[in-house]
């Protein structure tokens, strides 16, 4: 069980430098923004929207993110079978029960949510469920039920309004430029010299985000995988279910890049990309690797 807890303060440090740098990064766009216009007003509504959405993204993210994976709520009567072998793992993981829900998704996927496990979900869709074997399944459910115990969730699932609202302040930026919103004196050096802090600002905001997106992914989805192993005692059971979820390429229709780092397997996996860029932006190790850990794994 200690397993589950290693890494909570480490997390919690890491969801308040995710929450502060976000804080930071706007306060500093806001001000390029401000001076590249000309009105000051533009960093108080910046400074105010990063307070608004950091709140938000505590409270509320968790619901947004199951809107987003259009996810229903199920429970002991619906899914019986379904519902048990959560709970049993969780009574083994010494965590509270989470609330459980299904995707209608046809490919195998899962996920975890919540500020905390008091508040924590666990989304799986529906393909999952039809086609894993039970140990298969328990070896999934372990895995999203270690992102729970181990305080990921919070930090991925805030990662996902705080990188998407930075996108789009970026993009409102790029967008009014193109449509001559600047300021109309800004033809002297320091105008000028502003203006395209601002436009470099704005292209690498959003790349920045997604890459602290994509380096708090890696890292805990190969503590998950450790975890929920340790948590069953069967590492093949994982191995087996991210085998075959590894050869699924059924596309998602609710996959969005603000939530893929979420999921279990990256839900973009099966769409064509270049080597250098799926290198770049992988949000999960090689799913090779991962089943290669699991196999090696001692218990």
């Amino acid at each position: 069980m200690a397993t589950l807890y290693t890494y909570k303060g480490s997390n919690i440090r890491r969801t308040w430098l995710l929450f502060s740098g976000f804080f930071i990064v706007v306060i500093i766009v806001g001000w390029v923004f401000a001076q590249v216009y000309g009105n000051p007003l533009i960093l108080y509504v910046a400074v105010l929207f990063s307070i608004v959405m950091n709140i938000t993204s505590y409270w509320f993210s968790d619901k947004i993110v199951l809107s987003l994976a259009h996810a229903k709520p199920i429970d002991r009567a619906t899914d019986p079978e379904l519902y048990r072998l959560v709970e049993n793992l969780s009574i083994a993981a010494g965590l509270p029960m989470p609330k459980i829900y299904i995707s209608p998704e046809a490919a195998l996927n899962a996920f975890a949510t919540g500020r905390d496990p008091q508040h924590a979900v666990i989304v799986v869709t529906a393909g999952l469920l039809d086609k894993l074997e039970r140990v298969e399944l328990e070896g999934v459910l372990a895995h999203e039920l270690s992102h729970v115990g181990n305080r990921d969730i919070l930090i991925g699932t805030t990662a996902v309004v705080l990188v998407g609202f930075i996108s789009l302040l970026a993009d409102i930026f790029l967008r009014s430029m193109f449509w001559g919103g600047r300021r109309n004196n800004d033809r002297n050096d320091a105008g000028g010299v502003m203006l395209i802090i601002g436009i470099v600002l704005s292209i690498l905001a959003p790349i920045s985000a997604k890459l602290i997106q994509l380096a708090i992914s890696r890292r805990r989805e190969s503590l998950a995988d450790v975890s929920g192993a340790l948590l069953t005692r069967y590492p093949e059971g994982l191995a087996r279910a991210l085998e075959k979820i590894g050869r699924d390429i059924t596309p998602m229709s609710v996959a969005k890049n603000t939530t893929s780092h979420l999921w279990i397997d990256d839900p973009f996996a099966g769409r064509p990309k270049s080597q250098f860029l799926h290198n770049l932006f992988m949000t999960h190790p090689p799913i090779e690797e991962r089943i290669r850990v699991l196999r090696d794994m001692k218990i």
